[in-house]
């Protein structure tokens, strides 16, 4: 299965207990968050690189270009998820150029809402942020959470919800990300065909990251600052 093709429509069957497969979720959607949004060690944070982009260009949406691009190229070289050691590894059974591609896409994401006026900060902006990765899936996640479903993934920003109701959001994120890989056990990398290498696994990552981009174009309308509420509480990426 390829991670273009599972980004399309999830669906995860899982051989292991509830708990089990909770665990992988929550550690999952927390390693994004930690190191895909805040950053960590040689791996910038979304909005460092979402600066640094706008640095050199004249607009918010120009920046938007090249946050993608550089990701674009990222994704496509080789390395790219072993060029963070550490930060990829996950304490459970995920091979770690999955990891690296979504941290990418976590980046990405979260790169683009910054440039269009979301603190990135709020835990309901993260929760949107995450929930863009699960394309068509975000709505089957928000009505799991007892969420009203329609209209742009970036709503959540404009709310103040509930810790438990964001953590229920992120685990289910994490539940279609890894469903969508094939199994929530222990994934085996000849299954990842498209992340193993090569000119079509590049090319394959390449799409999917652009598509995932696209989205975010969509979700995150520009807005300004003010518009935001003030940063609220304790953190909820995890349980």
């Amino acid at each position: 299965m390829g991670l273009l093709k599972g980004w399309r429509g999830g669906g995860a069957g899982s051989g292991e207990g509830p708990d089990a497969a909770d665990s992988k979720a929550t550690a999952l959607v927390q390693r994004l968050v930690d190191v895909g949004i805040d950053g960590a060690g040689p791996f910038a944070s979304a909005v460092a690189v979402a600066e640094r982009a706008r640095a050199g260009h004249p607009s918010a949406e120009s920046a938007v270009h090249v946050v993608v691009r550089r990701h674009s190229r990222a994704v496509a070289g080789s390395g790219f998820a072993t060029g963070v050691g550490g930060l990829v590894t996950m304490p459970v059974a995920l091979p770690a150029n999955v990891v690296g591609f979504y941290l990418l896409a976590t980046r990405t994401v979260a790169a683009i809402a910054h440039l269009r006026g979301y603190d990135v900060t709020r835990e309901e902006v993260r929760s949107a942020v995450l929930l863009t990765l699960v394309g068509s899936d975000a709505g089957q996640v928000l009505r799991s959470a007892g969420l009203p479903v329609g209209g742009p993934l970036s709503s959540l920003a404009t709310r103040r919800l509930p810790r438990d109701v964001l953590v229920l959001v992120n685990k289910g994120v994490g539940f279609r990300l890894l469903g969508r890989l094939g199994s929530v056990g222990a994934l085996q990398s000849s299954r990842i065909v498209p992340l193993l290498g090569g000119v079509v696994g590049a090319g394959a990552d390449v799409v999917l990251l652009r598509r995932i981009a696209k989205h975010a174009q969509r979700e995150f309308a520009p807005r300004t600052r003010a518009q935001v509420p003030p940063a609220s509480g304790a953190p909820a990426a995890g349980s």
